[in-house]
């Protein structure tokens, strides 16, 4: 090569604050000053001879050349994090790290993870839960399962793997003769899906009238609080699998596409690697199976 390549230390602070469209969010992710971050973007734009940054009321926004130079730093680093973790921890990488939203974690994926290694015996799993937006390159998570009720850009590979199913569900106490009046029950919400109750009610035409609502923070406390008797919840079908079966809870309209859907993240194409591509295809199957499974009770 007969050109100058920008140091490693230009490009991560440019993908840095290329991600956040700002000097600021990026000196606290970097701990460095606003200063120091705009130095770094303002010499590498020397080096290139471009601008990377349109400036405009102490907003920046990304040039056409930065939004291509972008594209390639976010490769590079995600590529040597990967072969950083690679050669620093090789017993510790060959797990595959996956993040998943709580309630789906304690419910549906834990209980099978016994299931995915039968399927994959050379692949562990580490699970983490959580939910929302991923930060792949700071979390070092390999995947996130996610339902796309948040936009997460254009900087990872989504997988879709299966569409979400919804129903009200309650203690069988709260049937009059096998039918459940709703204009005569509290309704149960979560805070992670406020419209939950609103999406239902546009899909299966029927009118909500309940003047009571009782508002959890979670998923589970309100599906705990159904089982108790304090009302319906709206419940997707992966999450209330046990309490169908054993009849704590029942689903006196049945179940119903609500239009979302879950998918499966990843920062890097999932054909580079065996194992989420293993994953992958598991977790289709087993989604699969347990609408199978509750559409047969």
């Amino acid at each position: 090569m007969n050109f100058h390549m920008p140091s490693l230390n230009a490009i991560r602070v440019f993908e840095v604050a290329a991600r956040h469209l700002s000097f600021v969010r990026a000196a606290d992710e970097l701990h460095v000053t606003h200063g120091a971050v705009s130095r770094q973007i303002m010499q590498l734009e020397e080096m290139l001879g471009v601008a990377l940054f349109e400036r405009r009321n102490r907003a920046v926004f990304l040039t056409r050349e930065g939004t291509a130079f972008k594209l390639t730093c976010s490769e590079v680093m995600q590529q040597l994090a990967l072969g950083i973790r690679q050669i620093r921890q090789p017993a510790y990488d060959q797990a595959l790290l996956v993040s998943c939203e709580p309630t789906l974690a304690m419910r549906w994926l834990i209980p099978r993870i016994n299931s995915f290694k039968a399927s994959c015996p050379g692949i562990d799993l580490h699970l983490f839960a959580a939910g929302g937006a991923i930060d792949f390159q700071s979390s070092q998570v390999d995947l996130a399962l996610r339902r796309n009720d948040f936009n997460w850009g254009q900087d990872c590979h989504a997988e879709p793997v299966a569409r979400e199913l919804v129903a009200p569900v309650c203690a069988p106490a709260l049937l009059s003769e096998g039918n459940l009046h709703l204009d005569q029950q509290c309704l149960l919400q979560t805070a992670s899906r406020p419209d939950a109750w609103q999406r239902w009610e546009a899909a299966s035409g029927t009118p909500l009238l309940s003047p009571s609502r009782t508002q959890y923070e979670h998923f589970y406390l309100t599906l705990q609080a159904a089982s108790a008797g304090l009302g319906v919840a709206m419940a997707s079908i992966y999450m209330i699998e046990e309490e169908l079966k054993t009849q704590r809870l029942v689903t006196p309209y049945g179940f119903l596409e609500d239009g979302s859907e879950y998918y499966l993240l990843s920062p890097v194409p999932f054909s580079q690697d065996h194992r989420r591509l293993a994953f992958l295809d598991w977790l289709r199957q087993e989604l699969k199976n347990s609408r199978l499974s509750i559409a047969a009770l």
